[in-house]
Formats: structure tokens, C-alpha cells, sequence
């Protein structure tokens, strides 16, 4: 029963680890997941560089912004980190 008493307390300890570490940083991950499966052409951007920009086309590990009107560059997808207008959750 002491072996249980003693144990109990790094259960919790474990818990609320999960709770605020672990799960938060996961569902993230499944939501910039989701964002970058959905990217598509003519969608407005933004990249964790704070580059604005347009979508005008989506490989699969890359993704060409128009930055200005004929000019084109071309990022890893995964700097994409949100569409322009949507909010960005804090935590």
C-alpha cells in the first residue's frame, strides 16, 4: 500500500505534464498538418519568416508564393504557418 501512496504522486505529476505540454503541442501539430494539406493555389499566406504572399503553386514538400506582382519565390511548405486573416490561437 506505501509502494501505491508513493507512486500516486509522479502519476499526477504526469497527468498535468500531458495536459499542458504534451497534448497542447500535438493538436497543434495535427492543425498545421491539416493546414498544409489544404493549401491550394490563390490562397493568401503567410510563412513563420512573416513573408506575405500568394499561393501559385503547391508541391509536395514545397510551395511557390508571388510575393509582388512578378515576383516568385519558393519555400518548404512546412514555413507556411497559417492563411492570411485567420487568427493565430495563442498556447
Amino acid at each position: 500500500m506505501e509502494a501505491l501512496s508513493n507512486i500516486i504522486p509522479f502519476a499526477i505529476i504526469f497527468g498535468v505534464f500531458w495536459l499542458l505540454v504534451w497534448k497542447p503541442q500535438r493538436d497543434e501539430e495535427q492543425r498545421h498538418k491539416a493546414l498544409l494539406d489544404s493549401l491550394a493555389k490563390d490562397d493568401r499566406v503567410v510563412t513563420d519568416a512573416g513573408m506575405h504572399g500568394r499561393v501559385t503553386k503547391v508541391d509536395e514538400g514545397t510551395v511557390e508564393l508571388e510575393i509582388a506582382k512578378g515576383t516568385r519565390v519558393v519555400f518548404d511548405k512546412t514555413k507556411v504557418v497559417r492563411r492570411q486573416g485567420d487568427v493565430q490561437a495563442d498556447g
